[in-house]
């Protein structure tokens, strides 16, 4: 596996809305903070709501989404299986044809895995990433992250009118709002209750919550292969979040208190 596809597959489990690249987005550019008069926008729940779906939707018809008949679909459906909702908000899985490793989930519950990251994860490994986005979802991390990254994309030159509705968003605000989400990222604390959340909830829906501790163990072997430069863009992206091994220590213990057996390979 080389170097820019390890960079990818970190950025899994640390962000909850991100872009493939076959978009052609810009990943380098950092995205400043909303100035004051973009904070001052409201947007409505259903505005809010209006503009996951426009996003979601835009998502779908610029990838290849895999169709019921794909292995793929077939093996996430069955993996993600009793996943049905999580606090209310309605799961809906699919899976894009790609060659980028990555997979994100949004405010509205949809939750998009790449194909190639299922090409390298085992079944236990995905469901911990999935698991850990789902924690986002719940906690609403993800749908701050989308307002934000709304307000400070998308609409920083096109905020609402007093009392209006802002206009459907265009191509160009779309790949702009895309942008600012690859670039948003969660604090310490939102990281680990999204791991907390998500253990949880894989063990009330039926599933092995070892996978919380197999995914992050993944992703370690991953940036052990990056080495350990201080500059280089995988430690860079581990400097504002737990580290794994704390992360993996954390999840390895809580399943070994409830006696909960290890996944076997």
């Amino acid at each position: 596996m080389n170097f820019k596809l390890i960079k990818r597959i970190i950025l899994v489990i640390l962000l909850a809305c991100s872009m493939p690249a076959a978009a052609q987005f810009n990943f380098k550019k950092v995205i400043g903070g909303a100035s004051k008069a973009v904070q001052a926008v409201v947007i409505s729940d259903a505005d809010m709501a209006a503009y996951v779906k426009e996003y979601i939707d835009w998502m779908d018809s610029h990838n290849k989404v895999c169709d019921e008949k794909s292995k793929y679909t077939i093996r996430l459906n069955k993996l993600t299986q009793g996943l049905s909702d999580v606090e209310g908000v309605k799961l809906n899985f699919k899976v894009y044809y790609v060659t980028d490793i990555n997979a994100f989930a949004c405010a509205d519950g949809s939750v998009r895995v790449f194909s190639s990251l299922m090409d390298i994860m085992t079944d236990d490994e995905l469901l911990g990433v999935i698991g850990h986005e789902i924690g986002h979802v719940a906690h609403k991390d993800s749908k701050k992250a989308f307002r934000t990254a709304l307000l400070t994309s998308a609409l920083k030159d096109a905020a609402a009118s007093q009392g209006g509705t802002v206009a459907k968003l265009t191509d160009s605000q779309l790949g702009d709002l895309g942008e600012a989400l690859v670039n948003s990222t969660y604090s310490q604390s939102q990281e680990r209750n999204a791991d907390d959340y998500g253990y949880d909830f894989l063990k009330r829906s039926g599933k092995n919550p070892w996978a919380m501790a197999l995914s992050f163990k993944k992703l370690k072997e991953l940036q052990d292969k990056a080495g350990g430069e201080k500059n280089s863009k995988i430690n860079q992206l581990f400097s504002s979040h737990p580290d794994l091994v704390t992360r993996i220590a954390r999840m390895e213990e809580r399943a070994t208190k409830e006696g909960i057996a290890k996944p076997t390979k």
